[in-house]
């Protein structure tokens, strides 16, 4: 795999997927995400694995789910519509623990929106889509290679913790093409499917938490009675209403990602060494942003940047150490203004947050951002 070729990021996100072991995938295609389908329809009977397009995009998330439990590692493709749709079925991963994952290249909306043009506007559909209590993992790439790599990451962590994970693309990512070079499938590490570690005779149930909170539920035709519901339930699998049961159960979904979560945190820092101001920035936005902060450093203007590749669960204590650093941090998103807020909550009034929105369509010029940069470090001298 390692000669250099010219790829979509589209292209890099099933690669990932293939690499990471997923040999299943069930889905609708919708752009800006179709590619992602159509590079699996093309690879995955070459790796032994199956492809399906079903009806609609609720399907593709179920079909994706039977097959998890079955004992495949999964993923599904989507895109706005596409991705309210199978709210449903993530909320059903999350409370009976099926490993899946979801690669969400977004798209402007509400409803339709504007097919394929760029936009950051799920963001918090990413973390609150779904009905209750849950926590949720969500990784964004800013690369075409850094896309493969996520996406292996984001199947990785959907195996460790059994739990849903998206891949928060944007369509500026998801149709870039670069020449990237990508590694050895001998050097990729590639976290395994959870098998039980005892028999039913021995006391195996399979919704018993292990040292690190994850049960390690049995898959179908293993020879062990299992039983999956959306249901809160006990260790036995089976609905209980017990509320000390029901409140362990909601505990432990939430502490089995919060323990982990500075490992799970990724990110850059650049230019944030003697820095006065900060953009915080993501997905294909991070690019312009990175560029903006180059020209006003060349202006003289102490700016840095912070690159998050995690958005959720969100970098509380990255931002926070940025804000006592910084006088003002400038949050460029394509969308009306949703992680800003997130920024706000951990500067916690330390730092002065200012949103630069854009939703009409287009992506951020360069200039853009330098100019906001440039009143923001006004703002803060008056």
């Amino acid at each position: 795999m390692n000669k250099a070729r010219l790829m979509q990021g589209n292209e890099a996100c099933a690669e990932g997927a293939l690499a990471a072991g997923v040999r299943f995938f069930g889905g609708y295609p919708i752009t800006p995400s179709t590619e992602i389908a159509e590079t699996m329809a093309d690879l995955l009977p070459k790796y032994g694995g199956k492809f399906i397009q079903m009806e609609d995009e609720i399907g593709g998330a179920a079909v994706i789910l039977g097959a998890s439990l079955a004992g495949k590692k999964v993923m599904t493709a989507t895109s706005g519509p596409g991705f309210s749709l199978k709210q449903e079925l993530i909320g059903f991963a999350a409370i009976a623990e099926i490993p899946m994952v979801i690669a969400n290249v977004q798209r402007v909306g509400p409803s339709t929106g504007q097919p394929t043009s760029p936009s950051q506007g799920d963001v918090m559909q990413a973390r609150w889509g779904t009905h209750g209590d849950h926590p949720m993992i969500a990784l964004s790439p800013w690369t075409v290679k850094e896309t493969f790599d996520v996406t292996i990451k984001a199947v990785n962590y959907a195996e460790r913790f059994r739990t849903p994970v998206i891949i928060l693309l944007d369509e500026i990512v998801g149709h870039l093409r670069e020449c990237v070079e990508l590694p050895e499938i001998k050097d990729i590490e590639v976290y395994p499917r959870r098998k039980p570690t005892c028999t039913r005779a021995e006391g195996y149930q399979p919704y018993r938490p292990t040292e690190d909170l994850v049960p390690n539920v049995a898959d179908f035709g293993q020879g062990y009675r299992i039983h999956v519901t959306g249901l809160i339930h006990d260790e036995t699998g089976f609905p209980s209403g017990s509320p000390k049961v029901t409140e362990e159960s909601i505990h432990r979904l939430h502490e089995k990602i919060m323990r982990v979560q500075d490992e799970i945190t990724h990110y850059d820092e650049f230019f944030m060494e003697d820095a006065e101001y900060a953009v915080v920035a993501y997905g294909g936005t991070a690019r312009t942003a990175y560029a903006a902060v180059e020209t006003a450093r060349k202006k003289g203007i102490k700016v840095g940047m912070v690159r998050l590749m995690t958005i959720w669960p969100f970098a509380d204590k990255v931002i926070k150490e940025v804000a006592t650093k910084v006088k003002a941090i400038l949050v460029p998103e394509l969308n009306y203004g949703q992680l800003v807020h997130e920024v706000e909550r951990a500067a916690n009034g330390m730092a002065k947050v200012k949103l630069l929105a854009k939703y009409n369509t287009e992506i951020f010029t360069p200039d853009e951002v330098t100019s906001a940069i440039e009143k923001l470090a006004q703002e803060v001298l008056k």
